[in-house]
């Protein structure tokens, strides 16, 4: 068994200097472009002056670079205003929220809450703007090991997180730095390539390890091997819940 944080998410917010930390998933030419906000407003050029500043001819590649910016909350855009700039902290986003902050957090993918069978991928294929309030004290000072996946099945929704339940379409928030599972954990575990959330346990008689739901279903645990193709890549720390449909 194999315990790992998902590399590839190792920087979720930065500091000032962005550099190299973001370059597991940020293209060039957002950098340029996110570096040249710092001192220009971008919002008073065309996407064609913009271009010849870092090198690119596309007007249209400048807009879909700069969507990608704004999407992820490191820029702010008004065009009714002529303005593009830097918002305060990179990964964050300014807010009228009281003694809150919304966070950018990336969406990998979707995780299974039931039989493993969704096979677990590293494209980010969204990010999540979520309040800080909704998240405890300790994962918002490590926004930087957070990472959300859509839960897809129903056989952990008894499970509750920080006072909430763990439901088919919700957003789990996992810490992919996460050390060893202890019992009852609720982690995201990949076996055979295919992710899943489960609780953890240890079954030191028997020599096996369960990953085991939590469910107004009947689902069996399953039963996991120390030398089997297995590892935990995360424990879940919270919940964004899937607004209920009126």
């Amino acid at each position: 068994m194999h315990y790992k944080a998902l590399s590839y998410l190792s920087t979720v917010t930065l500091d000032s200097n962005f550099g190299s930390e973001y370059n597991g998933f940020m293209h060039t030419i957002q950098e340029k472009l996110l570096a040249l906000s710092d001192g220009k407003n971008l919002g008073q050029m065309t996407l064609r002056e913009i271009g010849g500043l870092v090198g690119v001819t596309s007007p249209q590649k400048i807009k879909h670079h700069l969507a990608q910016l704004e999407k992820r909350g490191l820029i702010r855009i008004d065009k009714k205003e002529g303005v593009i700039e830097r918002t305060g902290k990179a990964g964050w986003v300014k807010s009228l929220l009281k003694d809150a902050k919304l966070l950018t957090i990336p969406i990998i993918g979707s995780a299974n809450a039931g039989p493993a069978q969704i096979f677990a991928n590293t494209n980010i294929e969204g990010y999540l703007r979520v309040s800080s309030n909704l998240l405890e004290r300790a994962s918002v000072r490590s926004t930087h090991r957070l990472f959300a996946l859509k839960v897809d099945g129903p056989s952990m929704n008894k499970a509750v997180i920080q006072g909430r339940l763990l439901e088919n379409g919700d957003y789990a928030i996992i810490d992919s730095e996460f050390g060893d599972p202890k019992d009852n954990d609720v982690v995201l575990s990949i076996i055979d390539g295919m992710a899943n959330i489960k609780k953890y346990y240890v079954d030191k008689e028997n020599n096996q390890i369960l990953l085991m739901s939590e469910s107004t279903h009947d689902f069996p645990a399953i039963h996991i091997h120390e030398d089997d193709d297995f590892s935990v890549n995360g424990k879940v720390v919270g919940v964004i819940k899937k607004p209920k449909k009126k």
